[in-house]
């Protein structure tokens, strides 16, 4: 497993694991990042990760997707 930032642009990846707070962990699952769902790095903007998840785009922060793991 590695992180989500690890990911390049335009690979898609099965989340394993959410880590981190039990607040962060519902926050990311909130936005559609459960275990089991297929992901997609769409770019790398400065400070945050732009994905496609569940049919829709989200960016969230490097910090963020260094909890998601692939």
């Amino acid at each position: 497993m590695v992180p989500l930032t690890m990911a390049k642009p335009g690979e898609e990846a099965t989340i394993k694991r959410i880590g981190g707070k039990t607040e962060i962990r519902q926050f990311l699952e909130s936005l559609g990042f459960v275990t089991g769902s297929a992901v997609t790095v769409i770019a790398e903007n400065g400070g945050s990760v732009i994905v496609s998840v569940k049919d829709s785009r989200v960016a969230v922060s490097r910090e963020m997707a260094n909890k998601i793991l692939i």
